[in-house]
């Protein structure tokens, strides 16, 4: 055997990696985020329109955003 080739080896042996943090803690993560998006997308879907003014946003804007699923959330991409 070649020296590159055991440390090739070695090296392509550490790669692999698993994720530090559990599949289940990422499932309740995700769900626990998908909750939040909810909440505030009925939040907004209350404010007043002089509100929604002040940051920017149209009556139109809410309601298309109050209409999409729980978990589609635009701003995480």
């Amino acid at each position: 055997m070649m020296k590159g080739q055991l440390g090739f080896v070695a090296a392509s042996y550490h790669v692999h990696k698993v994720s530090p943090v559990p599949l289940w803690k990422r499932a309740m993560q995700r769900v626990l985020h998908w909750h939040e998006l909810a909440r505030q997308r009925r939040e907004l879907a209350t404010m007043s329109d002089e509100a929604l003014k002040d940051i920017g946003l149209s009556r139109a804007d809410i309601q298309q955003e109050v209409e999409r699923p729980f978990w589609m959330d635009y701003v995480r991409r």
